[in-house]
């Protein structure tokens, strides 16, 4: 029942474009005991149908330019190459301490960047 939760959540953010990952991944290495790497990977693999639906609601809503999408999408491909190969390279518990610090680290910005919001009208 918890993998189902997990996935009900992951499958929100994602569709909310907050990045599902950002819950699945350290769900999946906390509460369910996978490896890092193993968890990234499952975290990959299930973002596609998620993706798909998200973008396809979105292109219905016209919110989306392709253009711009393309452009990303290609170098998008090559870091996904590049991140890939380097995870699969580093041990794993420095490949989670990298992702709670990437975690942490955007926390912290996204605390900062409200409070701007709330000081400058």
């Amino acid at each position: 029942m918890l993998i189902y939760l997990i996935g009900l959540g992951m499958g929100i953010l994602s569709g909310l474009a907050i990045g599902g990952g950002t819950l699945l991944v350290p769900a999946l290495v906390f509460f369910v005991h996978v490896p890092q790497q193993t968890a990234q990977g499952i975290c990959l693999a299930s973002f596609i149908p998620t993706a798909l639906v998200a973008v396809l609601t979105h292109l219905r809503q016209k919110n989306v330019d392709l253009k711009l999408a393309f452009s990303l999408t290609i170098g998008s491909l090559v870091g996904a190459l590049v991140g890939s190969t380097l995870a699969n390279h580093v041990d794993a518990a420095l490949l989670k301490k990298m992702f709670g610090m990437f975690l942490f680290y955007m926390g912290v910005y996204e605390v900062l960047r409200s409070l701007q919001k709330r000081v400058r009208p």
